[in-house]
């Protein structure tokens, strides 16, 4: 077993190659094919008979997708307990179960229901998953290495949003998106087990770490995770409703996969500008696209346009976090991460279902142009002069 992440680490080698792919792996299949899965799929399921005879109202599809990101907050909630007792490793393995059992429930899913349930299942994995890894890698990894191996294991995510839009293609429906997502979390387990070594609990008796730098990269989360929330829930949905083809979905996935590997440059941009300043550009970019999507959905060079600003916004967005709390908080970064993706979660679970809500009678347009401005609004003042600066990457200190 691997000693606690405060130990002196192992020289960087293969054993940090190792976690590095692991971890990419699992967030790829997690947070790239499972957590956005519902909302890829939405256009197909929602008028799917077998589910329900007159098809799901936006008031539904706003509670399921919510209840996803319940699960998600429960998994982010849930890891530092587990791995208190179990080690960091331990939350890697339930996430995976998670999205194992629960893209298989949805594809028996006979009413929402079900669909509801198994769809909380794997939303769950992805906030079981991810905040480990920083405990991972400081275990195998010397400080200097750390930054681009946390930026490498959430940039996996792009990855899994290109499979997760082929098999949307080459798919004879909208359940065959779930089965792979299930087929795919067992592999990522296996995979996992395979190359991350165990690590221990943290003692009972270390420090505990200051919070107080913290408020600022979670007030970033929240306009980060309510934006990226809504524009994979709805993104496909508004494509379709504007009148574009089956496949601009599955497109707009795969081009944010493919352009979404900037967020790998995420711990030079950090070194040389500090992490405010790039998760204020990210939430910018996050808005724009956002409100592209919401003014002009029925459009394919819109839908590109929103694409291409929305990957690096996202990818980059994702990454700076754990990047962004392992220099605040370098003596419990994982459980740092934990606190600010979790304030994250919860206003992503507010989110769908208070657009589900308003979109009846505003319209979704209008309700995604208006989220954008005040988004646009926040990252301004995120980007002024005044807030401390962060510190930054110890790749070039």
């Amino acid at each position: 077993m691997v000693g606690r992440s405060d130990a002196a680490p192992a020289p960087a080698g293969a054993p940090a190659l190792r976690v590095g792919a692991a971890g990419a792996v699992v967030v790829a299949v997690a947070f790239g094919m499972g957590r956005f899965a519902f909302g890829l799929t939405l256009p197909d399921l929602r008028t799917d008979p077998a589910l329900s005879a007159n098809g799901l109202s936006d008031a539904v599809v706003g509670l399921i997708a919510s209840a996803t990101f319940a699960g998600f907050l429960i998994g982010i909630l849930g890891t530092p307990l587990l791995a208190r007792r179990a080690g960091p490793r331990a939350p890697t393995t339930l996430g995976c179960a998670c999205g194992a059992v629960g893209g298989l429930v949805v594809v028996v899913a006979p009413h929402p229901g079900v669909l509801a349930a198994g769809a909380v299942l794997v939303g769950s994995a992805a906030g079981w998953v991810w905040a480990p890894y920083n405990d991972l890698v400081a275990a195998v990894a010397p400080p200097e290495r750390r930054p681009g191996l946390v930026a490498a294991v959430a940039t996996g995510t792009s990855a899994g949003l290109v499979a997760v839009a082929v098999v949307a293609v080459a798919g004879p429906g909208w359940r065959t998106v779930w089965a792979a997502v299930g087929l795919a979390s067992a592999a990522a387990a296996a995979l996992n087990l395979r190359w991350t070594p165990r690590v221990a609990p943290a003692p009972r008796g270390r420090p505990r770490p200051v919070w107080r730098p913290l408020l600022l990269p979670s007030v970033y989360a929240v306009g980060y995770y309510v934006t990226t929330t809504l524009f994979f829930t709805y993104a496909a949905e508004t494509l379709r409703r504007g009148g574009l083809p089956d496949t601009a979905g599955p497109a707009l996935y795969a081009v944010i996969g493919v352009l979404g590997l900037l967020g790998l440059l995420t711990g030079r941009w950090s070194a040389r500008i500090g992490s405010r300043r790039v998760a204020a550009s990210c939430l910018g970019m996050l808005a724009v696209a956002l409100g592209v999507l919401g003014v002009a959905g029925d459009s394919w060079a819109a839908a590109l346009a929103a694409a291409v600003v929305f990957a690096p916004g996202y990818m980059i967005g994702a990454s700076i976090i754990a990047v962004w709390t392992s220099a605040l908080v370098p003596e419990g970064s994982s459980e740092a991460m934990t606190a600010v993706i979790a304030v994250g979660a919860l206003a992503a679970v507010v989110g769908p279902a208070v657009v589900g809500g308003l979109a009846g009678s505003l319209g979704l347009s209008a309700v995604l142009v208006a989220l954008a401005v005040l988004v646009a609004v926040g990252a301004a003042a995120m980007a002024a002069p005044g807030h401390p600066r962060s510190p930054r990457s110890p790749e070039r200190r």
